[in-house]
Formats: structure tokens, sequence, C-alpha cells
């Protein structure tokens, strides 16, 4: 991934799509549609793997979309069934042997799996399958979850026992879609940490990470794929088989505050609507006497709208993203970061001159950046900076798909709240507190993990020396 202005930011996980059709349509394009929308999960690299009459077909390579795949590429990927991956890096260094879709050989044919997750016994299970003569080839997760599959299907009359038997294997999140030379499946982990949507197209079957994906490619949203729940689409339909849960749910809080684009549905609930709420909680929570309300893009820009409609603070746009920053900016040295702020973010002068600011942030993980940027706001001539950040104090680390692995990391760990506003040089801060982002999801059928918050783990986590419950409430 190129350069990221937002260096206090956390990285992205990753994004899977997924096609099974039924009408003629051009699947390997569907599918690149599809992760062009879900680029904004992961920008490190990118991966497509069709089913040609039995046989699996693929590319994958490191770079964007729109830098990996070309039409000589496409046209090559004809099939009836594809699935797609974009990939952050968060188990297994970033090369291109770790991208994904994984495509493996075994003694039942051939198989291709992507994942958006990370699991928290991978290193655990792949020391066992080392000892019994395993071989690996990469260093994620998501080709330990393949040895899995191969060594249970050998046991099992059918992929779908093979996966029953598989989830009994594996603790963490995990949304999976995976090609056979039949069917497409999708599998999401018994606590619902990482989002996986079902989608139709006319009468074909779509898959995604989120709902936009779906929108992207004109196909209709059905229904969230169950925590737990094995969803198998073949030429019979669509089949779910439901294995066992906790009984309580913990999607990941933080689709709601930063993953997930507005414009996404997940698990009944509009991120927008989620993004926008909170800022009305913050406002009430955390008022504050100022001329105007700004987002920080784009993190920030929903709930900097409901902070502005909730206090009555005109909304206005004072700082502006370049958006044709890409891979292709090169990483500046420490010393040349400033710079690298002032040409990815513009203050619009003539919106904040000679006001009071309050800029609305979706979080502060690092610091780093928050404090560039306000130093820029000031610099262009506003009076007061008060920072309000539409999320509570992110003070734990997490260890199921965010790049967030130790407390060190974290400025809410070492630092009070009056530190960090110091260190950042605003006149004021102020976090949206946990009860208020729990109610942003309104209309959630689901609970939420809030671990970055409060540090309750719905697993027992690495580096940790107890098991914690899960956050959010129940399902």
């Amino acid at each position: 991934m190129g350069y990221d202005a937002r260096l206090d930011k956390i990285k992205e996980e990753c994004g899977v799509f997924g096609v099974f059709d039924n009408d003629g349509h051009d699947v390997a394009r569907l599918t690149y549609y599809g992760l062009y929308a879900l680029q904004h999960r992961g920008q490190e690299s990118c991966g497509i793997a069709v089913n040609d009459n039995g046989t699996i077909l693929y590319h994958k390579d490191m770079g964007l979309v729109p830098e990996v795949f070309d039409d000589v590429v496409l046209n090559h990927l004809k099939g009836k069934i594809a699935i797609g991956h974009v990939r952050y890096s968060t188990t297994g260094a970033s090369h291109r042997e770790n991208a994904q879709p994984m495509v493996v050989k075994y003694r039942n044919g051939q198989l291709a799996l992507a994942h958006n997750g990370n699991l928290v016994n991978a290193a655990e299970l792949r020391a066992k399958m080392e000892e019994i003569g395993a071989i690996f080839q990469s260093t994620n997760d998501t080709e330990v979850v393949a040895n899995l599959i191969s060594r249970y299907r050998v046991m099992s009359e059918n992929i779908e026992d093979t996966l029953v038997k598989v989830i009994k294997e594996i603790k963490g999140s995990y949304a999976f879609v995976i090609l056979t030379p039949h069917k497409l499946i999708g599998m999401r982990d018994p606590y619902g940490i990482r989002p996986l949507c079902i989608g139709r197209l006319d009468n074909s079957y779509v898959l995604s990470s989120e709902s936009a994906a779906l929108d992207a490619i004109g196909a209709e949203l059905v229904r969230d794929v169950n925590p737990g729940e094995i969803v198998v689409i073949s030429e019979e339909g669509l089949k779910s088989i439901q294995t066992e849960t906790p009984g309580r749910s913990c999607l990941c809080i933080f689709e709601f505050v930063y993953f997930a684009r507005p414009d996404s549905v997940i698990d009944n609930v509009s991120v927008h609507k989620a993004r926008v709420e909170a800022g009305r909680i913050l406002a009430r929570e955390h008022p504050v006497d100022a001329d105007i309300v700004i987002g920080a893009p784009d993190g920030g820009l929903n709930a900097a709208l409901g902070f502005a409609r909730e206090s009555g603070i005109p909304y206005g746009q004072g700082l502006l993203k370049n958006k044709y920053i890409g891979r292709t900016f090169i990483q500046p040295e420490q010393g040349q970061r400033e710079t690298g702020v002032r040409i990815k973010f513009n203050v619009m002068r003539s919106e904040i001159e000679g006001k009071r600011v309050v800029m609305v942030d979706d979080s502060i993980v690092r610091g780093t950046t928050t404090k560039r940027i306000v130093q820029m706001l000031k610099k262009a001539g506003a009076k007061e900076v008060h920072m309000r950040v539409s999320s509570p104090p992110y003070r734990y680390p997490c260890f199921f798909g965010i790049d967030t692995a130790s407390r060190k990391q974290l400025v809410a760990s070492n630092y009070s709240i009056d530190d960090i506003r110091k260190m950042i040089g605003a006149d004021s801060l102020e976090y949206l507190s946990l009860e208020g982002l729990l109610k942003t999801p309104v209309g959630a059928k689901c609970g939420f993990c809030t671990a970055c918050f409060d540090g309750k783990y719905p697993y027992e986590v690495p580096h940790e020396g107890n098991k914690f419950s899960c956050g959010g409430g129940e399902k």
C-alpha cells in the first residue's frame, strides 16, 4: 500500500466476494467490480479465481484492483463460479505468496479460499500439522484452513461435512468464500465478528463482505450470513447449514466506526445512519461553543454531519483530501511526514480562518497525523480547534483482523485524555462514550465486539492472561 497520511489510523482488514452464475454473466468482471467496491478494505494485494468446467483458474498479485487486472487477464478467467479478495496483511507478511484467493490441489481435487479475519489459534494448528508432515508455502492463516480441509475431506463424504469439522477446530474471526469445482460456499465465524452477506442478481447468487459491493453490480441484498452459518450455493440452489454458536454475536463495532463504506448495510444497520447518530450523541455528550463543524476526511464526515445537526453549529468543508494519491506516491522518510500530510490534506482557509472549529474524526489510534492536521488548521487561521472523536479511546489491541497488536502502539493506553489533547495541540478533546457508541447501530439484531475499547475479548487471545467475555450484549 502506498503512503497513508493518516499514520495514526488503523490499517484496513480484507474484503471477500463471490459469484455463482445461472444467467450467463461474466463472473470474472462481476468479481472485479465487486472488489473495486471493496478496495477500501485492503490495498496491498488482490486476486480472482474462477471455476472453468471443474478446473480452477486464477490470477493474483500485489497492487490495487485496476493495477492487477486488465482486459487480457479478465478475458482469460472464464467460468461459472468466481471468488475474489482484496488484502491488507494482518497475519502473514506483505508478499505475493500471501495474496489470495489461495488455490490448492489435494486428494479430492482443487479448492480456492479467500478469507477476511484472523485466527487466534492459527500458530497452534500450524505447529500440530507440521509435526505430522504438513508443508506450508505461505505465512497466512488461510493456508492453515486449507490444510485442515484437505485433512478432514478424506474422512468426510462431502465438503459440507468437512467444513462443519473445520469450524470446530478454528478460533477467531473469519468470513470465508470458498470455490470448489461445483459450489460456491460462504462461512462466517460463530460470533459473527466479520461481516458477510448474500445477494441476488437475476437468478444468480453473490457473497460479499459488504452490501455496497452488491450495489456496484446491480445485485439485491437478500440477507446477512448468520454467525456460524455455512451457505452452500450450487446448481440445486442455496443451502444453509447452521453450526453450533455461543448464543451471542459479536460483530466488530469498528465496521460502523471506520471500516465499512457508509453506503453499506451490515446486519440490518445502515453504516451512514450509525455514524450520523454517533455524531449526534457525541454533540449531546460533549457540547462546545464553536462557529463551524468539519470532518476529517473520510472517516469523520458522517459523524461531523450528525454533530452539526444536533448542535446547530454550521457544517462546513474545512479539509480537502487529495483523492489521487495512491500506491504511486512513494512513502517519505520520517523527516518528510509533515509534507506528506500537506500533500494528502489541504485546509480550506476561507472556511476556517478566524473561526472556532470543531473537528470530528472517527478515532485516534497513534495520534501523529491528528497532531499535524490540528497544526495545519491553526496555521491557516483557526482561532480554536476542538477535537471530537466519534468512538471511545482505543486502548486495547485487536487480534481479529485489525493491525494493532500491541498496547504500546495505542496512545490512549499510555496517556490520559488531557495528555493526548496537549500532544495534538487541540483546545479541547472529548470522546464518545462506549454506552453512546452502542446506541448508534439503530435497529441492530446482533451484539458487538468492543474489545478494542474495553478489553473484553470473545476468545482467549495471545499475550493476555485471562479469557474475557464478549462485550456489547447478546443476540
